[in-house]
């Protein structure tokens, strides 16, 4: 007989942290951003964009957390793998679905479950991924 431990899902509280600590490290590089965070289900629990953030980073954050989120990895590591010879190269036009291979979507665990992901775009690719992993970390 197996046993399964229960992991607290990710909830609109932590949902509310990962955004504001994600605005927290993009203000303080001085970046404007739209921050997206999905659970499990992919639903979207959280959602904030800048005043001055560039309109379409509200859908690259959406798009780069549920890229992460559905293949358990943060973007930043998957954009090799959707050039010419690369692991997913066909992914991206395969699917009918808005998965985008640009850091800044990071996945969110609990207790090594997947429970969610965060989204962060407006930025450099770089940045986004940063204040993405800045977040998660200060959820921990």
């Amino acid at each position: 007989m197996s046993t399964t431990t229960a992991v607290a899902p990710l909830t609109t509280q932590d949902a509310d942290a990962l955004v504001a600590a994600a605005h927290r490290a993009a203000e303080s590089a001085g970046v404007t951003v739209s921050v997206t965070v999905l659970d499990a289900g992919g639903h979207l629990l959280a959602f904030r964009r800048d005043d001055r953030a560039v309109l379409i980073s509200g859908e690259t954050s959406t798009r780069k957390a549920y890229t992460a989120l559905q293949l358990n990895a943060p973007t930043a590591d998957l954009v090799d793998a959707v050039q010419p010879g690369g692991l997913f190269h066909t992914l991206p036009t395969a699917l009918d679905r808005p998965l985008l291979f640009i850091a800044g979507g990071v996945p969110v665990h609990r207790d090594g479950r997947l429970i969610g992901a965060i989204g962060v775009g407006g930025g450099a690719p770089e940045q986004d991924h940063g204040f993405a992993v800045t977040a998660v970390e200060a959820l921990a």
